[in-house]
């Protein structure tokens, strides 16, 4: 059912004391701080229609309304107002990133740490990088005993290993292996590695030592961990600080689930080129997250790295406001790494300082 432009207008102004108060929101405090302009007794039926209609919920019977995580959803969907950042906050973005991305090796943690304290909420950094493959093997025979795998990725890259063998090989035999490994398994993906080409390139290598299987089991091994991102979770312990999370035990559950870097990077992301990705309450897949939302947004890091920054906190988040810090802040990351990517909409005067392409 479709609502009407007063059911919508009510629902935003619930949704937005909510968020303001942590406290449930009745017909009296619409009336006199929302400027609906409407009697309270035509704001309680509102409400109850709206309750019945699954967008607001009613914790106690004499108390008023807090949004449904359906509520929220349309509230972020159709209602909410795109917020711009003052040119304050915008001073302060780029003068703590200006000072804090210096080394790369930190870039998460101090983009987390970021995040937490322009939100409030606990901050989730993790990196998804694009999977490389291997451009070329070199496989160096050392001695009857010895010889190391050398391999050269498309990112540029290079992983080696030191294989000792309990029993001899001549060098003709690893010269070999080498030159069958740059023929079948260069630029393919860790999948395309199967039983069936190793076993093919065994029989062709006339190899009844096993040195097939170990050069194909490293060659795995430096694949998949191309594949695999980090995430870091940043001051966990703003979850204390609202109303929602008093309760120690609930509190204790999230926080847990959130300390497994597993956890982190299986969180649904959206697609790449999405803007601000929102999952509330039930619609995370985790049982330990149905109170909570999760918001991020991608960034280009640039060398084949995809960056996401987002926030963890209850359903009754700031959505609006979150999601115009973040958007600003990966669109920054972007310029920063040279990504070259175009800031979002409504941020094309706000230049970071120094920034050579304002030039």
């Amino acid at each position: 059912m479709e609502l009407s432009e007063r059911k919508k207008k009510i629902l935003s102004a619930v949704v937005e004391e909510y968020i303001e108060r942590a406290e449930p929101v009745g017909s009296k405090t619409l009336a006199q701080a929302a400027g609906l302009k409407l009697s309270s007794a035509t704001i309680r039926n509102e409400l109850a229609e709206l309750t019945a209609m699954g967008y607001l919920e009613q914790p106690h019977t004499s108390a008023g309304r807090i949004p449904s995580p359906q509520g929220y959803r349309l509230y972020v969907d159709e209602l909410m107002m795109r917020q711009r950042l003052s040119q304050e906050e915008t001073e302060r973005i780029n003068d703590t990133l200006n000072q804090k991305i210096q080394q790369l090796d930190r870039l998460m943690a101090d983009v987390g740490r970021l995040t937490a304290q322009l939100t409030n909420y606990p901050a989730l950094a993790l990196t998804s990088p694009r999977a490389a493959t291997i451009s070329r093997f070199d496989l160096i025979y050392v001695d009857p005993n010895t010889f190391i795998i050398v391999v050269l990725m498309s990112n540029n890259s290079v992983r080696n290993k030191l294989v000792h063998l309990p029993f001899s090989v001549e060098q003709s035999a690893v010269q070999k292996l080498s030159a069958l490994f740059n023929a079948g398994f260069t630029n393919m993906t860790e999948d395309k590695i199967t039983p069936v080409l190793i076993n093919a390139t065994e029989r062709a290598a006339c190899d009844t030592m096993g040195l097939t299987s170990i050069i194909a089991a490293f060659a795995i091994e430096v694949l998949s961990e191309t594949q695999s991102g980090e995430a870091y979770i940043t001051d966990e312990s703003r979850l204390l600080r609202q109303p929602e999370f008093r309760d120690p035990d609930k509190a204790h559950r999230v926080m847990r689930y959130l300390a497994d870097q597993g956890h982190l990077l299986s969180l649904p992301n959206g697609s790449s080129d999405e803007d601000v990705h929102m999952i509330i309450g039930p619609e995370n897949l985790a049982e330990e997250l149905h109170d909570s939302s999760v918001v991020m947004v991608s960034y280009d890091a640039g060398d084949g790295m995809r960056g996401l920054i987002g926030v963890v906190g209850p359903t009754r988040m700031d959505y609006s406001g979150v999601a115009a810090r973040l958007r600003f802040i990966a669109s920054s990351l972007s310029r920063l790494l040279g990504a070259g990517d175009a800031p979002p909409p409504g941020f094309d005067k706000m230049i970071l300082k120094g920034d050579s392409s304002s030039k």
